[in-house]
């Protein structure tokens, strides 16, 4: 089945079910690609330090602000 079939009978689907669609496609995604030893040793030394330190945190609201005040135009 061609890529281009598959989009057509996916836009005859509700809303719901596309979105679900998405969801489930990008999980099957995520599965298949494995992490290089230096990536999952990144992410590991990220857990820690916010193991080490739960507080040292910067909301997401306060993110955005920082953002948009650096590259709204």
């Amino acid at each position: 089945m061609s890529s281009e079939l598959i989009l057509k009978e996916t836009r005859a689907l509700p809303l719901a079910e596309r979105i679900d669609l998405c969801r489930n496609l990008w999980d099957e995604i995520l599965k298949s690609k494995e992490l290089t030893p230096g990536e999952a040793e990144f992410i590991d030394d990220r857990l820690q330090d916010h193991l080490d330190n739960p507080d040292d945190v910067v909301s997401l609201e306060e993110v955005k602000a920082k953002l948009d005040a650096k590259y709204r135009r």
